[in-house]
């Protein structure tokens, strides 16, 4: 199985960059394609500027990632209760050459912060209109309170019933 995974986030020490990478190595026999979203910055996306300018080819490129794809998950950092502008951004781009943007691959949806809250807002968000984009919502979970859950040393969640509880999305990739 080839997995795409990254962060839905622009910060190069991302949290949800790290939880994305430990839930891929959870999974058992994966090519992991690990994607950094700051390899497709583009400008923000308007219609105008479409108009002008037509879509930029790494959109097409974050589409033809998403293609060669048998699973993907994504983990979602939270701004202000959204989507961080980053991620809108690439999102936005790529829905205008395929609205069906997950090309129907089964997904696991992550979302992590430093506070309680572990981004479940956008989480929520996210799980909610990924099936109007081709999405296949296997499982998704939140884990609050990073730094008192993950061990940047070993690279792992250390809480057992969170480590638990991801193990148990990530099973339904597989």
């Amino acid at each position: 199985m080839k997995l795409l995974t990254f962060a839905a986030s622009s910060s190069r020490q991302s949290i949800n960059k790290h939880l994305a990478t430990y839930a891929a190595s959870l999974v058992t026999n994966a090519e992991i394609d690990l994607l950094d979203i700051n390899d497709f910055e583009m400008p923000l996306y308007s219609i105008d500027r479409e108009t002008e300018s037509g879509i930029p080819s790494l959109a097409q490129d974050f589409l033809d990632r998403i293609a060669q794809a048998d699973a993907i998950i994504i983990s979602f950092a939270e701004h202000n209760g959204s989507y961080t502008a980053a991620y809108k951004n690439l999102f936005d781009w790529a829905s205008r050459i395929n609205p069906k943007v997950y090309q129907n691959k089964p997904m696991v949806l992550l979302a992590t912060s430093p506070g309680p809250g572990g981004a479940n807002t956008v989480l929520t968000t996210a799980v909610t209109s990924a099936p109007y984009f081709a999405g296949e919502v296997k499982a998704s979970l939140s884990i609050p309170s990073f730094y008192d859950n993950f061990d940047f040393v070993t690279a792992k969640v250390t809480n057992e019933e969170l480590c638990r509880q991801l193990q148990a999305a990530i099973t339904t990739l597989q």
